[in-house]
């Protein structure tokens, strides 16, 4: 396709991804009180557990209303994320060839889900992240929480959770499109380490080391399970590689030492 058409069909392609975000946002509308609902629990639970004022504070006129539509659009790009996740294969899927197809499948099929538990983790944490931030309050003091604030707290905290889960399907994509090897994820194991419990220190900021290790061990857990999976490629690729005469992926051949 010369570059005029490539740029039609990407127009073409991100007004179909927005138009599905649109209706997800439209949806999400109808969903807000519940959804709202289920934002101020934790807030709530907050005052009850210190016996003080913590709430949300709507410190504008039309503060309500454009809380209102930011929630409506967070959940429109959550609803909609099969559709415009299909738009961006729909885009590049005519320059892949039959395996890349069935490899591009495959990930788009583990992405969702694991984005979507990696979100779900998330909401399960937020409650304790909310209870041990507001604990700071002094005394006698009230903890009145802008809501734009709150609200762009907890989606940084969702996607967080989110792309973090999403770790194992980037490492074993780029495993099995030759960018990176096996043997390089297990060299850097002990980086991958440090960085999830950093990762679980920041993201749950409690007293207790129990909560940090709970979602550090899970994205440990996928690394690990990312790793095994490079591994059994590598080595499957390399027994194809040896067996039609060509040397291994690290440039040896069969009894000369890596």
């Amino acid at each position: 396709m010369p570059l005029r058409a490539h740029l039609v069909e990407l127009r073409r392609r991100v007004v179909l991804a927005s138009a599905g975000i649109l209706v997800g946002a439209v949806v999400g509308w109808f969903f807000y009180d519940p959804v709202f609902e289920a934002l101020q629990r934790p807030i709530n639970e907050a005052a009850e557990a210190r016996d003080a004022i913590v709430s949300i504070n709507f410190a504008g006129l039309a503060t309500a209303i454009d809380m209102q539509v930011k929630v409506s659009f967070f959940l429109g790009v959550l609803i909609s994320s099969p559709w415009w996740l299909y738009q961006l294969w729909a885009f590049i899927n005519p320059g892949l060839n039959s395996t890349e197809r069935r490899r591009t499948y495959g990930f788009l099929a583990a992405a969702i889900p694991m984005f979507l538990a990696g979100a779900a983790f998330a909401a399960l944490t937020l409650p304790n992240a909310v209870r041990v931030l507001t604990e700071f309050t002094p005394e006698g003091a009230s903890n009145l929480i802008d809501a734009q604030t709150y609200l762009s707290f907890v989606m940084r905290f969702v996607l967080a959770f989110g792309l973090a889960f999403l770790l194992p399907v980037i490492m074993v994509a780029l495993t099995l499109g030759g960018v990176v090897r096996a043997r390089t994820w297990a060299r850097g194991w002990r980086w991958a380490i440090l960085l999830a419990f950093t990762f679980a220190a920041i993201m749950t900021p409690t007293p207790d080391i129990l909560s940090m290790v709970l979602l550090a061990l899970p994205i440990c857990a996928l690394y690990f399970l990312a790793l095994g999976i490079g591994v059994l490629h590598d080595r499957r690729l390399d027994r194809r590689r040896v067996a039609d005469g060509l040397p291994r992926l690290d440039g040896t051949m069969p009894g000369e030492q890596a």
